[in-house]
């Protein structure tokens, strides 16, 4: 007797996903990644005692703890869930999707996910995170490895709404089609979020492809560990350069002021038309959830 994978030709899809993928949701939702929650631990040491910047990050650090403990959301904005799916060949993506949506709707059904899937003109609700080819967004992309891999971010409303794109040249900010316009760009970005964004934040910086690409790489980057290098050492050096000069403009934790307004920024490069140049900066809050599990021989890892 075929089992119910086979019955509906998805002999490549593992038996164990749909719990997997529930799992995935819970982790990602519930516990900020090891490296976050250093990062956050290490910017309090760095903020006087007693300052609304220390308190600020006292909170998040409890609130961290207090969500990992309970299984409860990290915030209620559980945001826009986005997958990254690596699959080998042999998979079926449309199947793939909908196991996904089921994990979706039923993580948002045991309130892991808050209901956030609303009609762009009546507002009405669907009440389980399903709208659509677009939400949630999962990227899929084949691989010859034989691990099933899927990444996931969770990225709230306040830090995409504080998202920007730039065009260079900006005559505004007088930023010119080099590396330099690049980092004015990138510093008013992180000027104009001040703490809407729910500092300390990540940037995901685009630099070329066209308006899509740019944002969608923007986002990308953020599967990147914060204590990582880019490949390229010049490239790495901006990273570390731009990051002191956002953390010297002062808006701190919350936009309380303080050393601290990024954890860490991140930058993609995209080849780009000679007639366009643009420059895409996405936002990432403190509560920087993002988790991976692969599934290889029946196992299930989560990192």
């Amino acid at each position: 007797m075929m089992d119910t994978h086979q019955k509906h030709g998805w002999k490549n899809m593992p038996e164990e996903l749909g719990s997997a993928l529930l799992n995935l949701i819970r982790l990602t939702s519930t516990d900020l990644p090891p490296d976050v929650e250093d990062a956050l631990q290490r910017a309090r040491r760095t903020e006087r005692p007693g300052s609304a910047a220390s308190t600020a990050l006292d909170a998040m650090l409890r609130n961290t703890k207090l969500a990992r403990q309970n299984s409860t959301p990290l915030c209620q904005d559980t945001g826009t869930p986005l997958f990254y799916v690596t699959h080998p060949a042999g998979y079926s993506t449309r199947m793939l999707r909908s196991e996904i949506e089921q994990a979706v709707a039923e993580a948002t059904r045991q309130s892991l996910l808050r209901p956030n899937a609303v009609h762009p003109i009546s507002g009405e609700n669907t009440g389980d995170n399903l709208g659509g080819e677009y939400l949630p967004t999962i990227h899929f992309t084949e691989t010859e490895d034989d691990a099933l891999t899927i990444n996931l971010i969770l990225k709230g409303g306040g830090c995409e709404n504080v998202g920007a794109q730039y065009k260079l040249p900006d005559e505004n900010l007088q930023a010119g089609r080099d590396l330099d316009g690049v980092r004015r760009v990138v510093l008013d970005a992180v000027y104009q979020a001040q703490g809407r964004g729910c500092a300390p934040g990540v940037l995901g910086v685009a630099i070329g492809g066209d308006r899509a690409s740019s944002y969608q790489a923007s986002k990308q980057v953020f599967l990147r560990q914060l204590d990582d290098h880019h490949p390229a050492p010049h490239i790495a050096a901006l990273e570390k350069d731009w990051l002191a000069e956002a953390n010297q403009l002062g808006i701190g934790p919350m936009g309380f002021g303080g050393h601290t307004t990024l954890l860490g920024i991140k930058i993609a490069l995209l080849h780009r038309l000679p007639a366009s140049y643009f420059v895409t900066v996405s936002y990432m809050c403190w509560a920087y959830r993002r988790r991976r599990l692969t599934l290889r021989n029946r196992f299930a890892l989560f990192s």
